[in-house]
């Protein structure tokens, strides 16, 4: 987030429980299950999904108050909402960040500390799908509007995720010269 200027991090609203250490409207907006689908019914989110059991969700107001204002807004979200996504914006720059492998994937999830043996499980069974997924994604795009990286380090996929926004950046500035 520092390297790229202007660039804003939506916050998603979930119904999954606090882990520790979170805070409501900072990882996310913790919301229980009937209030999320009241801001469903309300229209109140760009796209929203459920994953592994809970319900995540983008609220549109903020992205399109930063969009407006002239930010660039990372939406953290899994594959189906950015579906939707790019049904609304089709010039969305889409950056699937891919485990390492799954038993690094498992191992991570373990480390935590902070969910069941049901999660866990439930989260791995969705990332095989996902990646399958992605593959036939960036077979069909030709890297043209979407990229795949692996989160090999926090470090290291942040530099490959700054990379990549600020050449869309640049490419795009050339295009309208």
């Amino acid at each position: 987030m520092s390297r790229v200027p202007g660039l804003k991090l939506s916050v998603s609203a979930t119904t999954r429980g606090k882990r520790q250490g979170e805070r409501d409207g900072r990882e996310y907006f913790f919301l229980t299950r009937q209030r999320f689908l009241q801001w469903v019914d309300e229209g109140l989110f760009l796209e929203w999904a459920e994953y592994t059991g809970n319900l995540y969700g983008t609220p549109a107001k903020a992205v399109n108050d930063d969009l407006a204002a002239g930010h660039d807004v990372i939406l953290e979200i899994e594959l189906k909402g950015a579906e939707k996504v790019l049904s609304q914006y089709g010039d969305a720059l889409m950056i699937y960040i891919m485990p390492p492998s799954l038993p690094e994937l498992e191992r991570r999830l373990r480390s935590r500390g902070t969910e069941s043996e049901e999660a866990i499980a439930r989260r791995l069974a969705r990332a095989k799908e996902e990646i399958v997924e992605v593959e036939k994604k960036m077979e069909l795009s030709r890297g043209r509007l979407h990229y795949a990286i692996v989160n090999s380090t926090v470090k290291e996929a942040s530099e490959q995720i700054a990379g990549i926004i600020e050449r869309s950046k640049e490419e795009n500035e050339q295009a309208h010269c």
